[in-house]
């Protein structure tokens, strides 16, 4: 399993500190740094600078919302950052929430499995430089993109629900997941995905699954720090499901919390149930300030002598 770093989580940071956070977990020996895509920084314009100032690192989305973008100026955009990063560049894409969709773009929510269907179906043909001819209830195509010297970037969807992850399955090279516990991966998402992988003659899928991360010696205060931080997250309908699935009251329940013995123990856990890249968050702890500090050092350390 690959050990990737989750960059600028806050969103508050501008972009020469995200370009710095990403140089020092390339220096550190992480697999690959993901970039949030919420109201702040733009993520793929972010991750063709890091392509510039980094030489090794994989460097993914994680993940910009397919809405606001047709998919013509998605496939231009990741292109591009794909060449800045010279082949490094993973596209991960997701629906977002009817909450922002809707309320914030004032845009129709209201079938999203065929929107990314249709969406998948332009967009990847036109990662491999193929003319597009498409015509469908949202998207009517007839398009082109030529950029020399790089090939299609892998694509990851953000996938939950059953029928999401088997088109996820069919389409795409793989899914990214956040705030799915062990359980749920390992009996709900890994095993549809890679069902629907199969039956489409496809490679096995990645699957990037993403959580909160802590190393301390205060796992209580953790979670109680991970309940407020990440609270949104069990408020938002298609993480609340997941949680449910999983058995969990709350994001404070999925995070990945304790000190290095119990947190590698956990880690092992998704690696045998399948996850292919982990995406670490380390949050701060209340009562301890070196939490996020040590949790880097531990996750660099596994990853560099190859623990996991």
């Amino acid at each position: 399993m690959k050990i990737g770093l989750g960059i600028g989580i806050t969103g508050s940071e501008g972009i020469d500190d995200v370009i710095r956070q990403i140089q020092r977990a390339e220096e550190a020996g992480f697999d690959s740094a993901w970039l949030p895509n919420i109201f702040g920084l733009d993520a793929i314009t972010t991750i063709a600078v890091a392509g510039r100032e980094t030489s090794r690192i994989e460097l993914g989305t994680f993940v910009v919302p397919t809405y606001p973008r047709h998919p013509v100026a998605m496939a231009q955009q990741a292109l591009t950052a794909a060449a800045a990063a010279g082949g490094r560049f993973t596209l991960g894409i997701g629906l977002s929430h009817r909450i922002v969709i809707e309320g914030m773009f004032g845009l129709d929510y209201s079938k999203p499995v065929r929107h990314m269907r249709e969406y998948l179906s332009v967009l990847i043909p036109l990662l491999e430089g193929k003319q597009v001819q498409f015509r469908g209830e949202e998207y009517r195509v007839q398009a082109q993109i030529t950029v020399p010297g790089v090939s299609r970037p892998s694509v990851v969807v953000a996938a939950l629900g059953p029928q999401m992850l088997k088109l996820a399955g069919r389409l795409a090279d793989g899914t990214a997941t956040w705030m799915g516990g062990a359980s749920y991966l390992r009996n709900t998402a890994i095993p549809a995905i890679r069902a629907a992988a199969a039956e489409a003659g496809r490679p096995a899928p990645r699957v990037v699954s993403g959580f909160p991360v802590a190393v301390t010696d205060y796992p209580d205060r953790a979670r109680e720090s991970a309940a407020r931080i990440f609270a949104v997250y069990g408020q938002l309908p298609s993480y609340r499901a997941v949680l449910d699935v999983e058995g969990a009251a709350g994001p404070a329940d999925v995070a990945i919390v304790g000190a290095e013995a119990e947190v590698e123990a956990r880690l092992r856990e998704l690696a045998d149930a399948g996850v292919t890249d982990f995406n670490a968050s380390p949050f701060p702890v209340d009562g301890d300030p070196g939490a996020v500090r040590r949790t880097v050092e531990f996750l660099a350390a596994a990853r560099r002598e190859g623990r996991i």
